[in-house]
């Protein structure tokens, strides 16, 4: 089978990697004989390349395109002459061509602006570097790209450039200035040149540079990404093996689609490593597949000259027996040539699927990092919002000259230090995989250094009566560290032992020079680690079997890898609780010079040990608090101790607040049933939706207003607390006004609702106003069954919850929560209504409408009458006559 294939443009890394992966898929058949012509960016050339083609009688042509429009002609000419036509890469403005193999670079555009638009910066200022040419590649990905970007209010598609005009694109960003700033490059070669021009002007690290090809090369996509150069390059592959084998179907006469779409993935700082590492496998299967095909070709040489050799033989040697022997023996080498070739393209075979075997683990991993530090990040939400929170209150305080509250800035220092320590673990751990760590050690006195993090967990350790202590056999001693680091270390190795010791325990800090070493010991008496866990605790992600708590599962690995950059070691034992035990050399010798700095003495210990203030989170009791105030009950469901007494602090001035954990959520709303519920969404137990779903199905508190708090602002996270009945949907951080206000709103469209079930009886239950919840269902049931007896003296509030199949505790808590009433009043008012009602609508005698509506006595009727609206029954209908 003979294929040509004409190769339009040259001179360039991804074009060579086409013909390359096409003459390597060619030479795995050896019936095929490929022929490739190089036009180098010559329409003319390409034209008299094809035309040799058909004159050549190819079975199959193969083109990848220079323009969509002067090529028309030509492929139009082989398609009639039945010459199957296969485009690559490149299209013609034609449907006369037998298939086209390309990525979709309509795709790729889109690809590249929901890449951008997913960055978390909500304003985003972009440009687009085209191609120089009016190839469908560069008009598609403009077309894709600008589609989802026309389409976003926050994105703005500043500039749109031909090929790379440098002195323009210069001239622009001079004119954005500083601002951030995101550049979409057709290529990475155009993405480069425009790196480039960012970096001679000092501005590169304010731009997002996105490119295309993802070529693993020198200076190619995917080293640039490595580099940080590129934020991420689209891997577009160039379908030259895919080519061969497309025509080898066409030519065994199999049908094909007329369009054949090549995959494409985005490679970013997450997978370009695995990617190149998986790239240069395949090119080094690539390299045992040419090497296997020059030794077939050896052997095919071989072979040919041993064929002359064995007819000079016969002519030398005139021997017929000899020939025939010789010709048998050529035979047998022959076959077993071929089957040799026949097992190595087995392995090839196998080895094929193999890497396609990696590739879907390498999806998987990558989509498990995605899963990972999308956790992370919704992490930082909770310490966000009490940072907020406290500053708003602050701030308040400020206005009102009141006193500060030294417990709200405690806690915004906290909170500030954990979230700054989340994210530090988060880019530390990067670091660390990628190898980038540069220590920076000082002269530090290990006691001092040691006891300022201590304070850090004191007030901690007070309010959950843990006994927590630190010693010294030398609280002299010096050793060099890099502060910053051992801090992190110090601060993981402590949270963990905070986070797995009960109230009431014992942490301890222990600090031992030993020779020419120092070891400190962090020891508590937790829950421990499993004995058959321990060798992976410093494996990263490792979460222990009897491990509970939300946890990311990097910070021990971290800290491990932390004190080996000090060239320390750092062990872990579990028993009666857990200790780990860290070992540092003393002096500077062990660290090359460059690590080495001054910084500033430490504060002295001795000046610190003093007791630091502490504010209790228990509610204050002012002495002029109105007790007999009426004041809203308010069940807060939280796990997060220091938002749920931060909230209660701030909340019981005007509500009296319940805690829950989350574990008892439902039992206590159903047993207090509280006026208005706040509620967390990740809960240790049931999840925020399933408990306001549960609570809305109840009648004993589905008509309590319901708030949802959570860091999760998606809009299927929306969607599921539509769903569950919640009334109000915020997201962390909030603001505390605005959460104050929600609650003030809440309330007061339920005493809306309550006044309007109040005053207008008769409508819910005529049915002349309908209703679709729970409590619009039971307010008219309760109405018929009232209405049902209403001439019974007898028919007691037993009855009614009889009737109702509820108990007479249930009817009365949700009458009161709903009319703000007792039973007994509500029946008795709605006895009155339908007094009134009969009173100016017919001529019964006051007696007749007094038994009729169930009263005991007209004389009973008259006073409960009067004391009700101010007048007598008679007189009432008297005025209302006159009228």
């Amino acid at each position: 089978m003979r294929i040509g294939f004409s190769q339009g443009l040259g001179n360039h890394p991804w074009r060579d990697a086409m013909n390359h992966s096409m003459q390597i898929q060619a030479s795995l058949h050896p019936n095929i004989d490929l022929t490739v012509m190089k036009a180098d960016k010559s329409v003319k050339k390409q034209i008299a390349d094809i035309q040799k083609m058909i004159d050549g009688k190819a079975d199959i042509i193969i083109i990848s395109p220079i323009d969509s429009q002067s090529l028309v002609p030509i492929v139009e000419k082989a398609y009639a002459k039945g010459i199957p036509v296969i485009l690559l890469d490149r299209k013609i403005a034609s449907e006369k061509y037998t298939t086209y193999i390309g990525a979709d670079n309509i795709e790729i555009g889109r690809s590249a602006a929901k890449y951008i638009l997913s960055d978390s910066k909500s304003s985003k200022e972009i440009l687009e570097i085209q191609g120089d040419d009016n190839s469908s590649p560069s008009v598609e990905r403009s077309k894709g790209f600008q589609e989802v970007i026309k389409k976003q209010p926050d994105a703005h598609l500043l500039m749109s450039f031909k090929g790379f005009p440098a002195e323009k694109f210069k001239n622009t960003l001079q004119s954005i200035g500083q601002k951030k700033l995101y550049v979409f490059a057709f290529n990475d070669e155009l993405a480069s040149q425009a790196w480039s021009v960012a970096r001679s002007m000092g501005l590169e690290n304010n731009i997002t540079f996105i490119g295309v090809d993802g070529l693993n090369i020198k200076d190619g996509g995917i080293q640039m990404v490595m580099d940080g150069k590129l934020s991420a390059t689209l891997l577009y592959p160039s379908g030259g093996a895919e080519a061969i084998e497309t025509a080898i179907k066409i030519h065994q006469g199999s049908t094909v689609p007329k369009r054949i779409v090549l995959g494409t993935t985005i490679i970013d700082q997450f997978n370009a490593e695995i990617m190149k590492n998986q790239f240069d496998r395949i090119l080094e299967q690539q390299g045992t597949i040419e090497h296997q095909v020059e030794a077939i070709e050896k052997t095919t040489n071989l072979y040919s000259s041993q064929n002359i050799l064995l007819q000079w033989s016969i002519v030398l040697l005139t021997t017929l027996l000899c020939s025939v022997a010789y010709c048998i023996y050529l035979i047998y080498a022959v076959k077993f040539k071929n089957k040799e070739l026949t097992l190595n393209n087995e392995k090839i075979t196998i080895q094929r699927n193999q890497i396609e075997h990696i590739v879907d683990e390498l999806k998987e991993s990558n989509e498990a990092r995605v899963n990972f530090f999308t956790g992370i990040s919704h992490e930082f939400k909770t310490p966000i919002t009490l940072i907020l929170s406290s500053v708003d209150s602050l701030k308040e305080n400020d206005q009102s000259k009141a006193k500060k509250s030294g417990y709200e800035l405690e806690l915004i220092h906290k909170n500030s230090n954990r979230l700054l320590r989340l994210i530090d673990n988060l880019l530390d751990f990067r670091k660390v995989e990628s190898k980038t760590f540069n220590l920076r050690v000082s002269q530090t006195n290990i006691y001092d250094f040691s006891y300022s993090v201590y304070r850090d967990f004191e007030n901690e350790a007070k309010k959950r009566n843990i006994k927590f202590d630190i010693q010294s056999n030398n609280k002299n001693q010096d050793i060099f560290i890099d502060r910053n680091l051992m801090d992190k270390v110090y601060f993981n190795l402590l949270s963990n032992a905070f986070k797995f010791t009960p109230d009431n325990g014992k942490i301890g800090i222990n600090i031992v020079e030993k020779g020419n070493q120092v070891i400190i010991h962090f020891k508590d008496n937790g829950i421990g680690i499993p004995k058959d866990e321990l060798h992976h605790v410093f494996q990263p992600y490792f979460k222990g079997s009897n491990n509970r708590k939300n946890s990311s599962g990097i910070g021990l690995h971290l800290s491990k890898e932390l004190v080996e950059l000090h060239l320390g070691k750092i062990e872990v034992t579990s028993l009666q609780g857990t200790e780990f035990v860290i070992t540092l050399f003393k002096g500077n010798k062990h660290f090359n010079e460059d690590q080495l700095i001054r910084e500033p003495d430490l504060i002295d210990a001795s000046l610190l040990e003093q007791e630091p203030y502490y504010m209790s989170l228990e509610p204050e009791l002012t002495e002029n608090m109105n007790t007999d105030e009426l004041r809203y009950t308010l069940l807060l469901i939280e796990d997060n101790r220091d938002l749920s007494q931060f909230l209660k602090s701030k909340l019981q001035k005007e509500f009296d607040v319940l805690l829950s954990d989350g574990t008892d959520a439902i039992e206590k709303a159903l047993t207090i049933v509280p006026d208005i519920i706040i509620c967390d969404v990740n809960l240790p137990d049931k999840n925020g939706f399933e408990i306001c779903e549960i609570l809305k199905k109840d009648l004993r508190t589905s008509h309590i207003p319901t708030i949802i708090l959570t860091a999760m602002d998606n809009k299927e996270s929306y969607l599921q607390g539509l769903k569950s009945g919640v009334d109000l949907y915020l997201t962390k951080p909030f603001n505390y006004p605005i959460l104050m206000q929600s609650l003030k709103s809440l309330l007061f469209n339920r005493e809306k609702l309550r006044y309007y079930y109040t005053n207008n009886i008769n409508q819910v239950s005529n049915g002349t106003k309908p209703f679709g919840d729970l409590e619009q269902q039971f307010v008219s049931n309760l109405n018929t069954y009232i209405s049902e007896n209403l001439d019974n003296a007898t028919f007691s509030v037993e009855n009614l919850a009889e009737s109702m199949h509820v108990s007479r505790v249930q009817l009365y808590r949700k009458v009161k929560a709903i009319f703000n009433e007792n039973v007994s009043d509500y029946i008795n008012n709605f006895r009155l209504e339908q007094s009134k009602i009969m009173l100016l609508g017919t001529k019964l005698t006051i007696s007749e409408i007094a038994y009729k509506n169930g009263f005991s006595s007209p004389n009973y009727f008259s006073t409960v009458f009067k004391n009700k609206y101010g007048t007598s029954p008679n007189t009432f209908r008297k005025s209302s006559t006159e009228d």
